[in-house]
């Protein structure tokens, strides 16, 4: 049944479980239900002089965490490039008032590279970065970075923090500070009797709600990360509730065998129809998510609506590749029709070659490559191979998943 999402944060309101898992495709309104649940929680009110500043309700991770952050990259002279912070109280309280600068490298450094080190000045208002000279470490987004790494004789000092990071890695970071700040704040709140707190300020905490942590880890940071956060919940003994939504199918499967066994915990999937309207669906508990499954699903729904994007035809080749290995074809390319096989698969591979995330610029498609791809879904994979199909037609239903 078709909510909206003021809908589905009071759905995730009354479920009242220690922690919910939401996997939901990028586009599908994540970040919005973050909004819409702390509005839920903790509505702003209007006043025009408080007596004193409100406890925080929610605590809360998403794309506006990152606001928070941004770079001066000294235009000028182009060599004193920093990260600079927009403070607020959180990041005054865990910086200043905590000391947690070393925990944030820590954390930081275990998800990048040991030799990336983070260095704050005595405001703690910016950060510059530099590396640790005297090996060949390389960054495990250096791909990405703007400077790289050189040796010097002095072998352990580190390079003038001149280095411009990644975005994978400075989403790294700034999720290392929010981990720090949550971590003390499990810490504080596993107190019981209120008044041994060193901190009132989080009594009134009542969720976290964390959307889409970093995702552009390599797998087994990935999954350190993931590991990371479940522990992390599992310590908190208080009455804390914690709601993590994310794309990655991976991530959403180690958080879900994490909490297999625990009571307490809710699994979802968070699926936007044609209409803008949405649906929480409950996973099974026996088993994660097939994702190959869920992108099969994906594709169906584009290919009846026509909204067909490029990196669809990565959701494709992902589908063709798994089914391939599946059924002991050595290439996915052997499953296409033999009439026209070699221009069917140089298509795919222009396609999705370029078009492997979400995120990706939006690139105007031809129609024939939108029918292709609605005729490899529907004649080949689903006709061909017997998958089940899970779409009904839009005519018998008022709303078609997209």
């Amino acid at each position: 049944m078709s909510k909206t999402l003021t809908e589905i944060a009071t759905t995730l309101r009354d479920a009242n479980k220690k922690l919910q898992v939401i996997y939901a495709f990028n586009g599908s309104g994540k970040t919005r239900l973050s909004k819409e649940f702390k509005e839920l929680i903790a509505p702003k009110e209007i006043e025009t002089e408080p007596e004193e500043e409100p406890k925080p309700k929610v605590l809360y991770y998403n794309a506006f965490t990152e606001d928070l952050f941004y770079w001066d990259n000294d235009l000028e002279n182009d060599t004193d490039r920093k990260l600079q912070i927009h403070p607020n109280k959180y990041t005054k309280w865990i910086l200043i008032d905590q000391g947690q600068e070393p925990n944030i490298a820590r954390h930081f450094q275990r998800y990048t590279n040991d030799k990336l080190t983070p260095t704050f000045n005595e405001e703690f208002s910016e950060i510059r970065f530099s590396f640790e000279t005297g090996d060949n470490s390389i960054p495990i987004f250096n791909e990405d970075s703007q400077e790289i790494p050189s040796s010097t004789e002095e072998g352990t000092e580190a390079k003038p923090g001149n280095v411009k990071i990644s975005k994978g890695e400075e989403s790294c970071f700034i999720w290392s500070v929010f981990y720090s700040l949550l971590a003390q704040t499990v810490n504080i709140l596993n107190v019981a009797d209120e008044a041994d707190r060193e901190t009132d300020q989080f009594n009134d905490l009542q969720y976290v709600f964390i959307d889409d942590p970093v995702s552009s880890l390599d797998d087994t940071h990935l999954i350190e990360l993931a590991v990371d956060i479940a522990d992390l919940i599992k310590s908190s003994t208080s009455e804390l509730k914690f709601i993590v939504t994310t794309h990655n199918p991976l991530f959403y499967n180690v958080l879900f065998n994490e909490f297999s066994r625990e009571k307490g915990t809710r699994k979802w999937r968070l699926e936007k129809y044609i209409d803008s309207t949405f649906d929480l669906i409950d996973q099974p508990k026996d088993s994660p998510f097939s994702y190959h499954l869920t992108l099969l699903k994906e594709l169906e729904n584009v290919a009846d609506s026509g909204e067909i994007q490029k990196y669809h035809f990565n959701f494709l080749r992902n589908v063709l590749e798994k089914t391939s290995t599946f059924l002991g074809y050595n290439n996915w390319e052997e499953l296409l029709p033999e009439d026209g096989r070699q221009s069917y698969y140089k298509r795919i591979i222009n396609l999705s070659s370029h078009s492997k995330h979400h995120g990706d610029e939006v690139s105007i498609l031809e129609e024939d490559n939108k029918r292709m791809l609605g005729f490899l879904v529907k004649e080949v994979i689903i006709k061909i191979y017997h998958f089940h199909s899970t779409v009904v037609k839009v005519e018998n239903q008022e709303n078609a998943t997209v």
